[in-house]
C-alpha cells in the first residue's frame, strides 16, 4: 500500500483551531500516515506534543528565527528542559524549527540579525547534546545555516554530520550538496508545483532521489492549485488553506518531474525520512 509521510506541517496553527482533528482525518483517507508537527515557540510547545499524541504523529521543539523577536533568554533554558524531560517520549523526533530568515527585512539587520544566529547556534547545541535531529528553515540564508552546521559540528563530539531536514529547501545546486554532504536531507512540498519556480523544479527533478522528503508546511505553502492572487481575493475569492491531505497531489507532481510512478516516490521519500528521524521508524505502520 501507497502511504506518505509529511515531514513538516503546523497543526496548531489557528487556521485549524476548528477542525484540527477533520484535517487530520482527510489526510488519513489521502494515506498519509504520518506527520511530523514542528513548533515555532516556547508557548506551542505543549500544544504540538498534544496534538500529535492525540493523531498518533510526532512532534519537534525548536524556536523559530520569526519569534527570537519577542523570545525570552529564558526560553533557551525551557527547551533545554522541555528535551530532557520528553527525552523518553518516541514521538518527540528532533529540534525544530530553528535557522535562519534574511527574508523578512527586521531580521536582516541588528538587532535580530545577531539574536537569531544566537538561537540558532544555542539550539544546534542543543540538539547535538540531546542526540536529536534538527529541522531547519532557512530563507536566503543556505551558506550561514550551513556555516553554522560546521561551527557546532567541529566545538561538540559527535562528527562533521548531522542528521535532519533542510525544510523548503530553496538553494541552489551547490548548496543542495553542502547539506546532504553533511547529512541532511531536503524537504520539498507545495512550492515545487509552480510553473515559474523553474530552478527549483530543476532541482526537484534532478537531485538524487535519496536526498528528497515531502511535505506540506501546512496551512503555509500552498501549492498551485490552492493559491489565490491579489486579484482574485479582492473580488471575493477565498485563499485555499493547504493541508496535509494535499501531500499525495504534490508527490505527484515531484514523480511525473523525475518521470517515476508515485508509488516509488512514496516509498522513497519515507526511506529518507526515516533516515533523517530514525525514531519515526518505530512509530510507522509496518
Amino acid at each position: 500500500m501507497t502511504f506518505w509521510i509529511d515531514t513538516h506541517c503546523h497543526l496548531d496553527a489557528a487556521e485549524f483551531r476548528p477542525d484540527a482533528q477533520a484535517v487530520r482525518a482527510r489526510a488519513a483517507i489521502n494515506n498519509v500516515a504520518h506527520c511530523v508537527l514542528a513548533a515555532v515557540e516556547v508557548a506551542n510547545f505543549e500544544a504540538v506534543r498534544q496534538l500529535a499524541h492525540e493523531g498518533g504523529d510526532s512532534y519537534a521543539l525548536g524556536i523559530h528565527p520569526l519569534y527570537v523577536g519577542k523570545a525570552q533568554d529564558t526560553d533557551l533554558a525551557q527547551l533545554d528542559a522541555c528535551l530532557l524531560r520528553y527525552r523518553d517520549d518516541p514521538r518527540l523526533v528532533a529540534v525544530g524549527e530553528i535557522g535562519l530568515d534574511y527574508f523578512v527585512p527586521e531580521l536582516q539587520v541588528s538587532p535580530l540579525r545577531e539574536r537569531q544566529t544566537y538561537f540558532y547556534l544555542q539550539q544546534l547545541k542543543l540538539a547535538r547534546q540531546h542526540g536529536l535531529p534538527v529541522i531547519l528553515h532557512g530563507r536566503r540564508s543556505a551558506d550561514q545555516l550551513l556555516k553554522g552546521l560546521r561551527t557546532v559540528a567541529a566545538d561538540n563530539a559527535g562528527g562533521a554530520t548531522w542528521r535532519g531536514i533542510a525544510h523548503a529547501f530553496n538553494g541552489s545546486e551547490q548548496q543542495a550538496q553542502a547539506f546532504i554532504a553533511l547529512g541532511f536531507k531536503l524537504g520539498f512540498g507545495g512550492a515545487l508545483t509552480y510553473e515559474r519556480a523553474l530552478q527549483l523544479r530543476r532541482l526537484a527533478a534532478s537531485l538524487p532521489l535519496e536526498a528528497l522528503v515531502l511535505e506540506t508546511d501546512a496551512p503555509d505553502m500552498p501549492p498551485h492549485w490552492l493559491y489565490k492572487t491579489a486579484e482574485q481575493r479582492a473580488s471575493g475569492e477565498p485563499q485555499g488553506r493547504n493541508e496535509p491531505g494535499e501531500l499525495p497531489r504534490i508527490g505527484a507532481e515531484l514523480a511525473a518531474l523525475r518521470g517515476i510512478s508515485p508509488a516509488d516516490l512514496a516509498a522513497a521519500t519515507t526511506r529518507n525520512a526515516l533516515v533523517a528521524l530514525p525514531r519515526l521508524r518505530a512509530l510507522l505502520p509496518s
